[in-house]
C-alpha cells in the first residue's frame, strides 16, 4: 500500500474515532446497559498517567540513543492510550457525560483545560498514527520531524485528562 493511501486510511481511522467519541459524549446519559461502570474514570487517569510517564521516558531513551527501547516504550503508551480509548467510550457509552460542579475561580480553569484537552486530543489521533506508521517503515527523518510536534501534544492530552478526572471527581464532585 503506498504511503499516501495509508495516511488516508489513518485519516479515516480518525475521523471515525473522533465520530464515535464525540457521538457518545453528545448523548444523553445512561440507560444503555447494566454493568457498573462507575471505577472506569479512575482507571482512564490511571492509564492517562501511564502513558504520559511512558512519553517522558521514550523521550529521555531516544535523546540517549536507546532506539530499540524507545521503541518498545513508544509502542507500549500508544498501547496504554489505545486501552485508555476503549475505557473511555465504554463509559460515555454506560454513563453518558458528567456535569462540572465546581464554582468560583476553578470553574473557568476546568474549562479551559477541558476545552484544550478536547481540542488537542482529537489532533493527537492522526498524529500519533502517523508518527507511528513512520517510525514502523523505517522513514525516520519524517518520524523525527512528526514526532516533535506528537510528542509534546500527547503529553499535554495525557497529563490534562489526569488534571480533568481530578478536578471533576474529586475538586468538584457533584
Amino acid at each position: 500500500m503506498s504511503d499516501r493511501a495509508v495516511l488516508g486510511v489513518i485519516g479515516l481511522v480518525s475521523l471515525a474515532v473522533l465520530g464515535l467519541v464525540g457521538a457518545l459524549t453528545l448523548a444523553p446519559a445512561g440507560g444503555r446497559g447494566t454493568i457498573d461502570v462507575s471505577m472506569l474514570p479512575t482507571v482512564n487517569a490511571t492509564l492517562n498517567a501511564i502513558a504520559a510517564v511512558m512519553i517522558v521516558i521514550g523521550l529521555g531513551l531516544i535523546r540517549a540513543r536507546r532506539i530499540r527501547a524507545h521503541l518498545v516504550t513508544m509502542t507500549g503508551a500508544f498501547a496504554v492510550s489505545a486501552l485508555f480509548l476503549v475505557s473511555y467510550v465504554t463509559y460515555h457509552y454506560h454513563a453518558g457525560s458528567r456535569p462540572f460542579a465546581g464554582q468560583g475561580v476553578i470553574r473557568p480553569i476546568y474549562f479551559f483545560l477541558l476545552i484544550t484537552h478536547i481540542v488537542l486530543a482529537a489532533v493527537i489521533v492522526p498524529l500519533v498514527l502517523t508518527t507511528l506508521y513512520r517510525a514502523w517503515r523505517g522513514d525516520f527523518v519524517r518520524h523525527r520531524f512528526i514526532a516533535r510536534i506528537t510528542a509534546p501534544i500527547w503529553l499535554y492530552v495525557s497529563v490534562t485528562g489526569v488534571a480533568v478526572y481530578v478536578l471533576l471527581f474529586h475538586v468538584a464532585p457533584r
